[in-house]
């Protein structure tokens, strides 16, 4: 208790120090005007006086960057993974350009570039072929200064303490720079991910007496290792672009204390769990552009990666301070990915271009599962000495090859209005091997539309119409494992799921507040669903009940996003950016276990953030905090399975920091995170047989938590 207080008091003081600092009241530089109405354009000396240290610290400064960065709202499922390299949509491109990487994405590469290397950033709010992203709804293009010769290095050691008082250690280091022609990136990472974490748990008959109580005691102990290089080149007119990644946990020990007090009869059992999980993955990307001058120009882009897991898990029992082993899993995974498109972008006509091209791809997907258990039979030491125990297409390989032609037209239809329509045809293979096998051929086509209006410089109205073709997550063909749930120790997988298929409309009004003060913004979304992706009943029979992710059917999201971000003078405070947003969203199926109309799992019905920093310019010091919460109860917040049904249940998150620049190049930072030390809570209710017979048979509520954390960072550039 003495320790939580402690904690308390660090929070306590990190937030008290933010609001008993003078204020400032100088006045912050506006962005250029651009020759685009739709383009706004920041130069570098806009931010030199809040001597930033990478591109990432000069896009905090920007009023409404969560939304050009596509960080807005979530405008409904649907983007659980990408296929391929897509149409060309993103959100960051860095000299006209996008870096070729689905690992090594823009957003991570703005953190490793030092900021004295930029000469201007641009918000692009319209749409043009002559731009390498395109479809979203804002850009952000940052153009790097144009020099022989320049270079840069940024370190940074940070340190975090966990609850428990460990101190894990880590840091960064990028290089960055350009000779000649050639500009380049180079960065190595190390981050601890140690956590550790409590949580406990009461079980209940039907009558709601309390049978059982669960104490837990979690700890992971990891390191994560990043190695990543970027490397540009322009020459007569073509540009040859290369990216890779290398990134590494080894093996990460983890264990878990658990003792179980068994209420009926009156005995305290003691459990300990011993695993281990190792991940790796490497990425390799690229891309040439050739402008053939005043006839278009030629692309040409690839990704090949590889990500591999592995998760062994012991449980066991401790009977007179000896290990008993009870359970053994063991889950192997394996994705890797081939992809190539190709491209060619030229006029049609004045103000309209048109781009068709191909794109082809390879996605392997490696399932094994192994389990061991405490049952008669003949032992094996590669299954923690238990008795191996046959699954059900536990072991499998997933095989897609798609290919995906496509042209897309650019119209500028005057100086107010564009529409970017496209239209894709897709034809993909998808094969199973090793317990099951199955092939199946699938073709889908999927036309958009894209229309943006200028009603006034400042005001711009979006509308969008889509179809959506969800990418599969090919661990859902095989058997898996939920380590939430003690008493079930597989799940099933199902080889016949399909793509879940959806239209997606969206209209959405942002206007940009006169002199820079911010950016007000509203979208509404709007998902008809097919083949939506649920938990459905895969059982055998009628004494075998299983359940699987599969096709439920349809259905239907449909939300409001309303966002604001705006710099604060009218309170004293011109550099403070205060930035607000709330989501309101509902939807609807038919719930296959049930045979019920009601709300999908994970929609709760409203969700909501607030952000806040401000920049001391004469100090040069920064603090500011973040806020987020979300609607707790209802179906949204509740997953129905064959055999259980589960309410999740989560408090409000609460980070806070203060930032100080010394010694001309030095940045220090304090960060406290989950300051209101929220817990993750879930209320599961088991039924005997299925749960559509609503025979109730326990009750379980457990909660968990990871407490407050501490950060504290130095950074420097040279």
């Amino acid at each position: 208790m003495k320790f939580k207080s402690n904690r308390t008091f660090i929070a306590a003081a990190v937030l008290l120090s933010m609001f008993s600092l003078p204020l400032q009241a100088q006045q912050v530089p506006g962005p250029e005007d651009a020759t685009d109405n739709s383009t706004i354009v920041y130069p570098a000396s806009y931010f030199a006086e809040f001597l930033p240290v990478s591109v990432n610290d000069m896009l905090n400064r920007i009023p409404g960057i969560n939304l050009a960065m596509g960080r807005g709202g979530n405008s409904g499922r649907g983007n659980r993974g990408r296929r391929g390299l897509g149409s060309g949509e993103g959100e960051v491109l860095i000299n006209g350009q996008r870096i070729t990487g689905k690992s090594s994405g823009g957003r991570d590469q703005l953190q490793r570039i030092a900021a004295d290397q930029v000469d201007y950033i641009e918000i692009i709010r319209g749409t043009s072929g002559d731009i390498e992203i395109r479809g979203g709804a804002q850009i952000v293009n940052v153009v790097l200064l144009d020099v022989m010769s320049t270079s840069s290095t940024t370190v940074e050691v940070q340190t975090d303490r966990s609850n428990d008082g460990k101190i894990d250690t880590g840091g960064q280091l990028s290089h960055s720079g350009q000779s000649g022609d050639l500009n380049y990136l180079l960065h190595f990472e190390a981050n601890p991910r140690y956590n550790r974490s409590r949580g406990r748990e009461f079980s209940y008959d039907p009558d709601y007496e309390l049978q059982e109580i669960r104490y837990e005691d979690s700890v992971r102990d990891e390191l994560e290792y990043q190695v990543s290089g970027n490397f540009g080149y322009r020459f007569d007119n073509q540009v040859l672009q290369l990216n890779g990644l290398y990134e590494t946990r080894g093996d990460s020990p983890s264990w878990r204390d658990r003792s179980i007090h068994d209420l009926v009869n009156d005995r305290i059992r003691l459990q300990r769990e011993d695993n281990t999980s190792r991940r790796y993955s490497w990425e390799i990307g690229g891309d040439y552009e050739r402008d053939f001058t005043g006839a278009g120009t030629y692309r040409f882009l690839f990704i090949v990666n590889d990500r591999e897991f592995r998760f062994s898990r012991t449980r066991s029992d401790l009977i007179d301070g000896e290990r008993e082993p009870n359970l053994f899993l063991d889950d192997l995974g394996r994705d890797r990915e081939r992809i190539a498109r190709t491209s060619y972008t030229f006029n049609v006509a004045p103000q309209q271009g048109l781009e068709v091209g191909i794109e082809g791809a390879q996605t392997i997907r490696d399932n094994g599962l192994r389990m061991g258990l405490d049952i008669p039979g003949q032992p094996s030491p590669e299954y923690a000495n238990l008795v191996p125990v046959a699954i059900d297409n536990s072991d499998s390989q997933v095989e897609e090859t798609r290919y995906e032609s496509f042209a897309v037209h650019n119209w500028q239809l005057n100086q107010r209005m564009s529409l970017e329509s496209s239209v894709v045809l897709e034809s993909s293979a998808i094969s199973q091997t090793g317990d099951v096998f199955n092939s199946r051929d699938f073709q889908f086509f999927r036309p958009k539309v894209d229309y943006r209006f200028d009603i006034t410089p400042s005001l711009q109205l979006r509308a969008r119409v889509e179809k959506d073709i969800q990418q599969l997550s090919f661990s859902d063909f095989s058997a898996s494992t939920d380590y939430s749930d003690d008493d079930q120790n597989t799940q099933a997988g199902n080889p016949e799921i399909r793509q879940e298929q959806s239209w997606r409309y969206e209209l959405n009004l942002e206007m940009r507040l006169p002199n820079n003060l911010g950016v007000v913004n509203s979208q509404f979304w709007y998902r008809d669903l097919r083949d939506l992706i649920e938990r459905v009943d895969v059982s055998p029979g009628p004494d075998m009940l299983r359940s699987a992710r599969g096709n439920a059917g349809d259905g239907k999201r449909y939300g409001l996003n309303l966002d604001l971000s705006t710099r604060l003078p009218m309170l004293g405070m011109p550099n403070a950016l205060l930035t607000t947003g709330i989501r309101l969203r509902d939807s609807e199926f038919i719930d296959p276990f049930l045979g019920q109309r009601r709300r999908q799992p994970g929609s709760e019905r409203w969700s909501t953030n607030v952000g806040f920093r401000n920049d001391m310019v004469e100090q040069g010091l920064t603090y500011g905090m973040f806020y987020s919460h979300s609607s707790n109860g209802g179906s949204g917040r509740t997953e129905i399975d064959i055999i259980d049904i589960e309410e999740r249940i989560e408090d409000p998150f609460l980070t806070a920091f203060v930032e100080k620049k010394a010694f001309e190049n030095f940045t220090f930072r304090l960060e406290s995170r989950n300051i209101t030390e929220g817990e993750y809570c879930r209320k599961r209710t088991r039924f005997l047989g299925a749960t559509a017979d609503g025979v109730v048979e326990e009750i379980e509520h457990y909660c968990n938590s990871s407490g407050m954390e501490l950060a504290f960072r130095v950074s420097a550039t040279f």
